[in-house]
């Protein structure tokens, strides 16, 4: 099972701007001056021993994940605005020709998890095959909604791919392509959905948009059974622990209250992610370095944190 990340932000879109990439390349030719014309192999090797976080962009498109099980079975979740490079990609592919084939899970239907639908390509593309999934039980309305003549031009009904609607029911477990789906809900202002992806014993959960805080370790304990033990964990963490009180049942949860979940869930790996629109690159490499310290002081040696970025790859096996 190979995991994809095409948008980790939370709320909104938010470019790289002009003075944060201006910032990036001073920063790069302070060390080239530093340097002392120090001979390197290539200008790519160079780069890549460059510190984080000058030598990638966390990204700025809002949350789309692809996932692709063995089989080669294609399954997203969410089409924020990362869903538009998504569908760059796969029109390379099958999806191009009007031969895809994916099963697309929504967390829920706040803004930035649907408004890559009208810019996501293998949508417009006759004999592609989508099956849309969610307990929501008026999701078409949903997505038709957000398309009427007054917010956008071309209706959702006219793509011209088919599109089914599948309604999860409580409890519901799905079997596709091979990989075993759950869902689990979360605590967020109009509601959410976990998603748990199982294949080879290897599993997957992607948990965005989900509010822990200080009062919520009976719920912790309560959801353990489906969390505990992932391979792979990318959790909503937001807010710094300061701003999780000022912004208390805004639905999102700090990065620290998102490694003690991992570390009483006994998570292997753990990917931050839905990252405020307002940090900047150097700010989110600065929480991460707080991320992993916090771990450290709860004595989740076993426990490896990442920040969720664009282009980052998982592979499970």
């Amino acid at each position: 099972m190979e995991i994809f990340l095409y948008g980790v932000r939370g709320s909104i879109p938010a470019p790289l701007s002009n003075e944060e990439y201006r910032e990036k390349v001073i920063s790069i030719l302070r060390l080239v001056a530093k340097s002392e014309g120090k001979a390197f192999s290539s200008p790519e090797e160079w780069f890549d021993g460059l510190p984080e976080p000058l030598n990638y962009v966390v990204g700025g498109n809002t949350t789309c994940v692809r996932i692709i099980g063995s089989s080669g079975v294609e399954l997203v979740v969410d089409l924020g605005t990362g869903a538009r490079v998504l569908g760059e990609d796969l029109v390379k592919e099958k999806f191009g020709q009007g031969k895809g084939e994916a099963s697309v899970f929504f967390t829920h239907t706040h803004w930035d998890h649907i408004h890559g639908i009208p810019f996501f390509k293998p949508l417009y593309i006759p004999g592609n095959k989508f099956t849309f999934y969610s307990p929501l039980e008026d999701l078409p309305e949903r997505l038709k909604y957000q398309q009427e003549p007054r917010f956008f031009p071309i209706h959702f009904d006219h793509f011209g791919s088919e599109r089914n609607f599948h309604r999860l029911q409580k409890g519901e477990v799905l079997e596709i392509g091979g990989v075993k789906v759950e869902w689990l809900a979360l605590k967020h202002p109009g509601g959410s959905i976990a998603y748990k992806f199982t294949e080879n014993g290897k599993s997957f959960i992607f948990a965005t948009d989900a509010e822990y805080n200080g009062e919520d370790f009976p719920l912790i304990q309560e959801q353990k059974p489906f969390f505990k033990g992932a391979d792979l964990l990318v959790l909503d963490a937001q807010y710094t622990l300061d701003e999780s009180f000022q912004k208390f049942d805004w639905g999102h949860t700090s990065y620290t209250m998102a490694v003690n979940c991992a570390s009483s869930w006994e998570v292997k790996k753990l990917a931050l992610t839905h990252h405020e629109p307002a940090y900047s690159d150097e700010i989110l490499a600065i929480i991460l370095d707080d991320a992993r310290t916090h771990a450290e002081n709860l004595g989740a040696k076993d426990l490896s944190i990442v920040l969720a970025r664009e282009g980052m790859k998982f592979k499970l096996v």
